[in-house]
């Protein structure tokens, strides 16, 4: 882990449970005069990081800029105290900002007092929310809310950010309508009114961020963007050449109205909570997604570990006291928590630097900050919508999870189709019902011996088609024998195959079957259907052994499938065995009487014992006859085997 310093800390002493440790943390202990000039250095970092960020996606979200530049600080310092990482900037984020203007602007107009109003409300709604969730402890479901289902939403985010940049991009008025299809409709309609003024500042912009991005990435690119196209637009306009291209068109950021954070209640109607407690939902569904995966990112980089429930009260404080103070919802950026991390911060005092020099650096450049066109802004939103919409990992889907492929899909279309709080809750829906179907549908494995050796080694059978292929993958460790060759006759004998020139029987009399999974009443109809597809076929093995090492967990209704296959297996003259079963499914089984069902020598601390002793209970008159012979037991009674070679 980065930073940890061998002088006297300030809270150093013979206890460490100090008043200062228990309220914000043990990270106290470790800040020294060494820890605290580096968190200052990545402080001033993420300053000039935040100061662009803070006002473009303060107007994405329809607030004024000193609202972006707020949230910066307040949410900021409280995150960063009352949190669990010690590196992880809150904020304003891309994200949230887009999700609230989506959310709110059907209420309201944007950058109107009462959108503002609805905004800081919603943001101590979402507080309230993070913070419950996170002192009940409840921080673990922010695991359902699955990787592709944040995705597709970041990218459609992505998508719509881009689209409503476009009217200031090209010099427009704000489209009157909401949504995205209108929005390109107004840009389409109204093309033939760009303004050259703007176009040139987004070129510059663009052109200027994205080059100092590229050739020096450690540079503060959407900054070095602003000022220069700032800069320029300033000298043209003042130059003889501003006749080509009049700047009355162009509109810029205009005066911060304060540049210190004022206290402020949300005023709203009591008609107005029950429209914004399912909006309020939605954000924090996914402010808490984006935390705890970037806190978590940024976690595997410093080797701190994460305490999701204290991560979530600290990001609710933020919001609570934020939306106080002129705050608009907020959660941790991964574009200013990396470069804290990398600036060499030890604390989360470096976001509390961060936020005191970012209001040091607004009161100093007011003036200036006010003359920034809104065309510069458009043009770094379109960058930012570009680096999110990411194509590779759109690709890695595709090529690697159909289903998550499918899940971040839907989310995209939702996300730039319809309401966003719909998408945001759409995409949680389908996450946990590609969860609940994987988990449905436990895998049961064919097993079999690659040979006579001492220690059995188990592989893998697929079944295909009615017969066990063998799969060869990583995890066998079967060698394939040049010009080995299938095994002729013996139809009892269950003949299979594998990759290339290598084949493995099965038993006639005995299935080796390994569960993988939970056997709940959400999955036993798959189990059960497996297990009669298995009695039901062509001359099957009346014996069953299951491999339950990786049975996880069985339910009542588990218990009650494999008392139903214990009752199949012995009608057809056979029986069911178990080996290694785990000591939670032994614990099920005793308690529902199905251990005194399934009587003595029918569970196997090993394959050796198992095999030996449901050896003794298999037809001999089948084994006389058998060409497979897979087990050790089978060679004293077996016939010479004339087919392939074992290794």
């Amino acid at each position: 882990m980065q930073g940890q310093p061998e002088q006297t800390s300030i809270a150093s002493g013979n206890s460490p449970a100090t008043w200062l440790e228990r309220l914000f943390g043990n990270w106290v202990r470790r800040v020294s005069p060494t820890t605290l000039r580096a968190d200052a250095m990545a402080g001033l970092l993420g300053a000039v990081l935040v100061l662009p960020q803070g006002i473009a996606f303060a107007t994405l979200a329809g607030l004024p800029p000193e609202y972006g530049l707020f949230t910066a600080v307040i949410p900021c310092i409280i995150a960063a105290l009352f949190g669990s990482s010690w590196h992880v900037m809150s904020g304003p984020t891309n994200a949230n900002s887009l999700a609230l203007f989506a959310m709110l602007s059907p209420l309201a107009f944007a950058f109107s007092p009462a959108y503002i109003q609805l905004a800081l409300a919603v943001t101590v709604m979402v507080g309230v929310m993070q913070w419950l969730i996170g002192t009940l402890r409840l921080g673990s479901l922010a695991n359902f809310i699955s990787p592709a289902a944040l995705f597709g939403f970041t990218s459609g985010a992505a998508l719509l950010i881009a689209v409503y940049a476009l009217p200031d991009l090209l010099g427009l008025a704000p489209a009157a309508e909401h949504g995205a299809a209108a929005v390109l409709s107004y840009v389409v309609t109204q093309i033939s009114h760009a303004q050259p003024a703007a176009l040139a500042v987004a070129g510059i912009t663009a052109a200027v961020a994205w080059g100092v991005r590229r050739f020096r990435p450690n540079w503060p690119f959407m900054l070095i963007g602003l000022v220069a196209s700032t800069a320029l637009a300033w000298a043209w306009f003042q130059s003889p050449g501003a006749a080509v291209l009049p700047s009355a068109a162009l509109r810029t950021v205009g005066r911060i109205a304060a540049p210190w954070p004022r206290f402020e209640v949300p005023n709203i109607t009591w008609a107005s909570v029950s429209e914004l407690l399912g909006l309020a939902f939605a954000l924090t569904i996914v402010a808490l997604g984006q935390a705890i995966s970037i806190a978590k990112a940024v976690a595997a980089k410093s080797g701190q570990r994460i305490d999701a429930n204290r991560e979530f009260r600290g990001q609710g404080l933020s919001n609570i006291i934020g939306g106080f103070f002129s705050c608009y919802v907020s959660c941790g950026s991964m574009n200013r928590s990396m470069p804290n991390l990398q600036a060499g911060a030890r604390t989360p005092l470096a976001a509390v630097f961060s936020a005191l020099l970012l209001l040091v650096l607004v009161a100093a450049s007011a003036p200036l900050l006010a003359q920034i066109p809104m065309a510069a802004l458009a043009a770094l939103l379109v960058l930012v919508s570009v680096a999110l919409f990411d194509l590779v990992r759109w690709e890695q889907l595709a090529r690697l999870s159909r289903t998550e492929f499918a899940v971040a899909l839907a989310t995209l279309i939702a996300t730039v189709t319809i309401r966003l709080e719909m998408a945001i809750l759409l995409g949680t829906l389908l996450s946990l019902m590609s969860f609940l179907y994987r988990t449905s549908r436990p895998a049961m494995r064919t097993m079999g011996f690659a040979g006579w050796s001492e220690e059995r080694q188990f592989v893998v059978l697929d079944e295909e088609h009615g017969e066990a292929v063998f799969k060869q993958g990583p995890q066998d460790r079967l060698r394939p024998i040049a010009g080995a060759a299938a095994p002729s006759g013996g139809s009892e004998s269950h003949v299979v195959g594998s990759v290339g020139a290598t084949f493995l029987p099965e038993c006639p009399q005995l299935k080796l079957l390994r569960m993988e999974g939970e056997v709940y009443f959400g999955a036993t109809q798959h189990v059960a259907d497996t297990l009669h597809t298995l009695r039901h076929r062509p001359q099957p093995q009346k014996h069953l052994l299951v491999m339950g090492k990786s049975m996880n967990f069985i339910d009542l209704a588990g218990a009650e499938l494999w008392e139903a296959e214990l009752n199949a297996r012995r009608a057809m003259g056979g029986d069911l065995y178990f080996h290694r079963p785990r000591p939670e499914v032994i614990q099920m089984w005793q308690t529902t009487g199905f251990t005194r069902l399934l009587g003595p020598e029918h569970q196997f601390p090993d394959k050796r014992t198992a095999i030996a002793a449901i050896f003794k209970k298999l037809d001999p008159q089948i084994c006389k006859t058998c060409k497979a012979r897979i087990f050790w037991e089978c060679k004293a009674d077996a016939k010479p085997y004339d087919g392939p070679n074992f290794i």
